[in-house]
């Protein structure tokens, strides 16, 4: 499925390739597996490349309890995400000279004058350098016990001398407070309320129906149910949408995963539909390290890291019942959202998953064998799974049910109907083969693994009521 959007300069406009296309093919498979084996009610995904929509889909329930299957156009929280929306508001304010990233907020949110969090500047709440308090002292809107709080609410927050925890630049303190407070700087710098400046600025202006930042009682119908963890009980239990009132510049916002992609490819170089590229850089930079290695940094409202050793940048997002992660490749121009409707929804797997394939694919020399595809597909035994896929023209058997689903991948070579194993590990029988057994029609009918051990197509696999030895 593919959607075109302004390319930036349409003589250098990036082409889908070949390695792309086996690529998002796999993914599909792997997304709709992982849908079902980590029992997530239901995930969305797009990908954006060649400079338009490359790729986008649905697995599994909006609503389980009545039985609704999630689609493309169904809406999730997208949560933190709402970060690089507001941080994208201040920059724009600030090319349009009403703010300066090192005003201190007290000039602008006046009701703080004098406090310590007023001699914050912009920059170091955009950064999540400010020392601020995450939450407040009763942050339990997060499990629905309480509202989130109002601007008044936030604004006894906000004076509160013990919501100054550490001192300013003294490392990176991630504040959903300190973004609530953002807010209130757009409001007074633009003369607008924070919903609608970003709506007009940043939505409206790049034409996205399915983006917004703000729970819209009047499109509850479109919403994915969010549902609870899996951790702490057997089943899953649905949770109710609320507002986020004075912290939807935190985490408010809501959006589908074809439009998340779109928004944030506004983010690539050449792009003038939001900020100029100085900006953006400027966003993009990484400042603090925010893990236990440099891979993970923070910029102006933009997490930066690296998959393997492609750097990217975006944001994830954890709203209650919803988990989601969007990540950019600026140099390859890929972008890939992940949503998904539980609060334990592995999103940053599944983002990751497309760059660990692309990586695959491009780690060697493109293979030139023919007819490879009629090998491809998903196989299975009392062990598990082998998945056999085509990436950069050659074969791999992989497994599907591991995090990265490029990690450790077997290299094979066809001869005939046997594919010899030439790549991985010394523990998967390298240098034997598998052995594909086809029908009439082509279709693979059993494959003898090369550990000796039978595959079976996995729609035709089933398991008896008991396993017992065959006589």
């Amino acid at each position: 499925m593919t959607d075109a959007s302004p390319s930036a300069d349409p003589s250098r406009r990036p082409t889908v390739t070949d390695s792309l296309t086996e690529v998002l093919a796999y993914y599909d498979s792997w997304l709709a597996f992982n849908q079902r084996y980590q029992r997530v009610p239901g995930i969305q995904v797009a990908v954006y490349a060649g400079d338009a929509i490359a790729f986008s889909a649905a697995y599994g329930s909006a609503d389980v309890e009545n039985g609704v299957p999630l689609t493309e156009q169904h809406l999730f929280r997208i949560a933190s995400h709402s970060k690089t929306f507001t941080a994208t508001a201040v920059l724009q304010l600030v090319e349009q000279g009403r703010l300066r990233l090192d005003d201190k907020v007290e000039q602008h949110v006046t009701e703080i004058v004098g406090t310590p969090l007023g001699q914050r500047t912009v920059r170091e709440l955009l950064a999540h350098a400010g020392g601020v308090t995450r939450d407040g002292l009763d942050a339990d809107w997060w499990q629905l016990a309480t509202s989130f709080p109002d601007r008044d609410q936030l604004l006894e927050v906000l004076r509160r001398e013990s919501s100054a925890v550490i001192p300013e630049n003294d490392r990176f303190k991630y504040s959903n407070i300190g973004y609530g407070l953002l807010g209130l700087v757009i409001e007074a710098a633009s003369g607008t309320p924070y919903n609608t400046y970003v709506q007009t600025a940043i939505v409206d202006k790049l034409g996205l129906a399915g983006l917004g930042p703000e729970l819209d009682p009047a499109r509850l119908t479109e919403y994915a149910a969010g549902y609870s963890s899996l951790a702490y009980a057997d089943t899953r239990v649905p949770i109710e949408h609320i507002d986020t009132r004075a912290l939807a510049s935190a985490t408010g916002f809501f959006g589908n995963a074809r439009d998340l992609v779109t928004y944030f490819s506004a983010h690539l170089p050449g792009d003038d539909r939001l900020l100029t590229d100085k900006s953006k850089r400027e966003m993009q930079h990484p400042l603090w390290i925010t893990g236990s290695d440099d891979k993970a940094r923070y910029g102006l409202g933009l997490a930066v890291t690296k998959v393997g050793d492609r750097e990217v940048f975006g944001h994830g997002g954890g709203y209650p019942g919803h988990i989601t992660r969007t990540l950019v490749d600026p140099e390859k121009r890929i972008v890939v959202s992940a949503l998904t409707n539980a609060i334990d929804g592995p999103a940053s797997q599944l983002a990751e998953g497309i760059f660990r394939l692309l990586d695959l694919a491009d780690s060697k020399e493109r293979g030139d064998a023919a007819d490879l595809s009629r090998f491809t597909g998903r196989f299975a035994n009392l062990w598990g799974l082998t998945d056999f896929v085509q990436l950069g023209g050659r074969l791999y058997a992989t497994d599907p049910t591991g995090g990265n689903p490029a990690e450790e991948p077997q290299e094979l070579e066809a001869d005939g109907d046997t594919l010899r194993v030439t790549g991985g590990n010394g523990y998967g029988s390298y240098g034997e083969s598998y052995r594909f057994t086809f029908d009439a029609n082509g279709a693979v009918e059993l494959v003898h693994g090369s550990s000796g051990l039978s595959l079976h197509p996995i729609d035709k696999f089933g398991l008896p009521e008991r396993v017992t030895v065959a006589r």
